[in-house]
């Protein structure tokens, strides 16, 4: 990164009132993909001046389309598997603003406090859903967290949409709420 840009991520939250980070969750919470609806977006809802305004749709188009990139991979030859991880993604990203997804190379981290939950494409057939639960049973669909090891303290197979139902919600609801 040049020290232009560095300086002006720098001087942004005395300029334009909020941090890098926070203008990136404020484009995240709208439905805009194009760069030039997020920049009319900035200058006129939020009075960002052109420049800033630019400089925080680059940035923030730019890490989208890294994670997007890693996400790509995790479901390359396993595209099957994209719907489920698009039902549980959605859940989870109306539990709260301060939800945020990390994609890595093999899994999605979702994390709260702390990481609550972890997608990860198993198999062709297969999401291997991870938990982090500070007391809590196993049964017969919320497993030990077998190859996950201590990342989670529980494991759900998920292989179709339909299994991303109300019991699999209330579980992730549960590990959300105690992520604090």
């Amino acid at each position: 990164m040049d020290q232009a840009l560095q300086t002006m991520i720098a001087n942004m939250p005395e300029k334009t009132g909020k941090s890098l980070a926070e203008w990136k969750k404020i484009l995240a919470q709208t439905e805009m993909s194009k760069h030039g609806e997020m920049l009319k977006f900035l200058k006129t809802e939020h009075g960002v001046s052109h420049g800033f305004a630019n400089t925080i749709v680059s940035l923030y188009r730019q890490d989208s389309e890294e994670e997007e990139d890693l996400v790509a991979l995790q479901y390359q030859g396993k595209e099957n598997l994209k719907p489920i991880y698009e039902a549980i993604l959605h859940y989870v990203q109306g539990l709260g603003a301060d939800v945020k997804i990390v994609p890595k190379k093999a899994s999605v981290s979702i994390i709260r406090k702390r990481q609550f939950l972890l997608i990860k494409p198993a198999t062709k057939s297969r999401i291997d859903l991870g938990f982090k639960f500070k007391d809590r049973e196993t049964g017969s669909r919320l497993g030990a967290s077998g190859p996950f090891g201590t990342m989670c303290t529980h494991r759900v197979i998920i292989e179709s949409t339909e299994e991303v139902d109300y019991e699999l919600k209330s579980w992730i609801k549960e590990a959300y709420s105690e992520s604090v």
